[in-house]
């Protein structure tokens, strides 16, 4: 036993020299991982989005209240930076089809996982509907 007990106090330093390798690494994984599932997320919100906003103006709605509902619809983001695009956009005629695209910035919130996002880096969702 004492050449276990022996063997440990002379290894201490190369463990922690082995942790402060492999700490920076995996810390880098897991934040990649938690940012990659927030872009995820504002993908699903944006495409949701899109979805209720296209079945607004498919039901007749005008441009301003589908903007509306689409702002509505994106819960937890910035309504303010969303780009929602309807068309055709003056008239609407039964048995068309009515697209709606909504864009939103990527936003990140660890400057680290950032700096591998352009800085006009947009998350892009659309859905097209028959109008009734």
């Amino acid at each position: 036993m004492q050449w276990l007990r022996k063997y440990v106090e002379n290894h201490r330093g190369q463990a922690m020299v082995e942790f402060a390798l492999v700490v920076p690494v995996l810390l880098l994984l897991v934040l990649g991982i938690m940012e990659f599932s927030l872009v995820i997320h504002q993908y699903m919100v944006v495409s949701g989005a899109a979805r209720e906003g296209a079945r607004s103006a498919a039901l007749g709605e005008t441009d301003p209240v589908v903007e509306g509902v689409v702002a509505n619809a994106a819960t937890g983001l910035d309504s303010n930076k969303i780009i929602v695009t309807v068309a055709p956009t003056p008239t609407r005629t039964q048995g068309e089809a009515v697209s709606v695209t909504v864009t939103y910035p990527i936003t990140t919130y660890t400057p680290l996982i950032g700096a591998f996002f352009a800085d006009d880096s947009r998350i892009k969702g659309s859905a097209v509907m028959r109008v009734e």
